[in-house]
This record gives structure tokens, C-alpha cells and sequence, in this order.
């Protein structure tokens, strides 16, 4: 298959760049970093994967919109997917930016990619849980681990939190908490121009995986679905994601996505219905882009991860109630 080329640097608005950074063996195949121009230099709207190819596209692109790397201010990262903050500290090694992130991200950033082996081992019983059987648990519980390599860890220098307005010198920029696909991600509105930089929060066509794991809130659909409504409050004229292509209609997108999910809920009650009563078997039950049985590795544990979120929502709705044990086991109370 012929590797399609990345989409041009563009530029959006008067100094304000889209440039797009490969994502190596990945079907999203680039992030799309945004560049804000100010007197002092531009400033990021996220990084990028670390590798030194993605690193190079990255300063041609900035070349490119009239920037210099060593020049760029500051870093304001999404969230902490390494697709978006693997190359932020390397960033920050050449130009001495500062890291943004929100505290939630902040918090999640040793366990994951410093000190990962608690984690793993709370992924294994989370698996365990689910009623994964044991040889797909020590397949899956490690399966996020060959993306250690793709970031340069580094802790963030100023924490945003909901509202706070990040220093980026002659913008109106707004951060707005949007847990879900992360417990700290972050959206960006720019006032003047109604732009909504949407991160992974609002894509145009697929929806952002939001998944239980050992590092996720403790309902993070329920989370995900309340920051939808609230990022399509905004009056966008123009939303900026960070995969995919800019698109106009953000409330209409953010109904569409609600929907889904509602559809997914079906789905999920259908399959407890059927027999499929462990979370396992109720993932191997749902509708994905290809068949369960084609589905392997991370993205197979990033299914799981979303079949629970489902879950977890229905359960806090009274529809599905857990039956504890070794596996957990789910019970249909009513129709969603």
C-alpha cells in the first residue's frame, strides 16, 4: 500500500498554522499541531510523536509558516496520548518553552511513562476482572508499553485549569476542561476568531476512544458526554481538531456523537441480553471496524476499554447491575 502524503501546512487564520506531524504505523497517520504567531514567537497547541522524523517534519513545518523552532514559547498540551506530548519535552530542550498540561494529566505522567510496572500490574487485574482469559491478560496487560520510546518524558511547567487563560500574547485563548478521553484533556477557545481547538475531545468523523483503565476516572464516558455539552455551548465558527480535517458545525457534530453513544448502550444491553454476560464477552458481542477476532493488542484492550465505559454509564443509569465476583458478571435490570 503506497503511504498517502501528509496533508500541507496551512495556514487557518492570519498567524495562526495547521501542521501536520506523521504518527508512524498509526491509521490516523498525523497530528495537527497549530501554531500561534505573537511578538515574542509561536506558541504550540500540541507536539507530536517523538521520533526524529516527526521532529523533522515539525521544524520544516514551522520553517514553512515563517517560524523557527528554537524560537517557539510555549507548549500547550492537550493531553498527555503521546501522539500530542511525546515531542514536548524535546521542544522544550531546544527552544526552552514551557509545557502546559491540566493537573489531571499532569498527575497520570510518572506512572505511565516513568515508573510503569504498578500500572501494568493493575492493568492485568482490571483485565482479570473483565474475564479475560489468562493468556490474553499477559498479552494485553504490557500492550501500550512499545509507545514508551515515542515520548520524552518531561513534567509540565504551568498547569491549566478550567478557564484559566494560557499566556499566548495577542490571542484570547480560554482553556476548557474536557475529561473524557483522558481525565485531564483539554480544549482551547480562541474568542476573537470563535475557534474551538478541540484536541481528541470533537474529531470530525470517528469518535475518541474513551475507555476504563486503571488510569481513567472513575466514570469516564458519563465525564466525556457532560464536556461534549459543554464545548457545544461555544459559538464556533470553526473547529481545529487535532486528527482528521477542520470542519464548521460543532453542535452538530457533538449531537452526532451523543447519539452514537446512545447507540452503543443498546448495543450493549443486546449482547447481555444474548447470553454475553462478562465484559470480555460483551466487547467480542459489539460492533467495531472490524471483526473481534481481527482485533489484537492495544487496540483490542482500547475495545475492552471502551465496552466498559458503556458499562459503567448504564450502571450508574440503574439499566445494568454487577454481579461481583471473579470475573465480574452484568444483569440487564431495564430496557435503556
Amino acid at each position: 500500500m503506497v503511504e498517502q502524503p501528509l496533508p500541507p501546512v496551512e495556514r487557518v487564520r492570519p498567524g495562526l498554522w495547521s501542521v501536520p506531524v506523521p504518527i508512524p504505523n498509526n491509521p490516523l497517520r498525523y497530528v495537527l499541531v497549530y501554531a500561534f504567531e505573537t511578538d515574542k514567537g509561536p506558541y504550540l497547541v500540541d507536539a507530536g510523536w517523538n521520533t526524529d522524523d516527526a521532529f523533522e517534519v515539525l521544524c520544516r513545518g514551522l520553517t514553512t509558516a515563517g517560524f523557527d523552532i528554537a524560537d517557539v514559547q510555549g507548549v500547550l498540551v492537550t493531553h498527555i496520548h503521546p501522539d500530542h506530548y511525546g515531542l514536548a519535552g524535546r521542544i522544550r530542550e531546544t527552544s526552552g518553552a514551557w509545557v502546559a498540561l491540566h493537573p489531571a494529566d499532569a498527575a497520570l505522567v510518572h506512572d505511565r511513562y516513568e515508573e510503569p510496572d504498578d500500572l501494568i500490574e493493575r492493568v492485568a487485574v482490571l483485565l482479570r476482572r473483565t474475564g479475560a482469559p489468562e493468556e490474553e491478560v499477559q498479552l494485553l496487560q504490557r500492550a501500550s508499553m512499545p509507545v514508551l520510546p515515542f515520548v520524552v518524558t518531561t513534567h509540565p511547567d504551568v498547569l491549566l485549569e478550567d478557564g484559566d487563560k494560557p499566556e499566548v500574547p495577542g490571542w484570547d485563548l480560554v482553556a476548557i476542561w474536557t475529561p473524557g478521553h483522558t481525565a485531564g484533556h483539554l480544549c482551547f477557545y480562541e474568542r476573537d476568531l470563535r475557534l474551538m481547538l478541540s484536541g481528541d475531545h470533537v474529531l470530525p468523523r470517528i469518535t475518541p476512544n474513551i475507555s476504563v483503565h486503571p488510569q481513567a476516572q472513575t466514570n469516564p464516558l458519563a465525564d466525556y458526554l457532560e464536556s461534549l455539552d459543554k464545548v457545544g455551548a461555544y459559538e464556533a465558527d470553526e473547529v481545529l481538531p487535532a486528527h482528521e480535517h477542520r470542519f464548521v458545525g460543532l453542535s452538530a457534530r457533538v449531537a452526532e456523537l451523543k447519539q452514537h453513544h446512545e447507540e452503543r448502550f443498546v448495543e450493549v444491553t443486546e449482547a447481555i441480553e444474548a447470553g454475553a454476560d462478562t465484559a470480555w464477552a460483551i466487547t467480542s458481542q459489539m460492533k467495531w471496524s472490524r471483526p473481534w477476532d481481527r482485533i489484537t493488542g492495544f487496540m483490542r484492550r482500547a475495545a475492552l476499554g471502551e465496552a466498559l465505559a458503556h458499562i459503567r454509564v448504564l450502571e450508574a443509569r440503574g439499566i445494568v447491575r454487577a454481579i461481583e465476583g471473579e470475573p465480574v458478571r452484568w444483569e440487564v435490570l431495564k430496557r435503556p
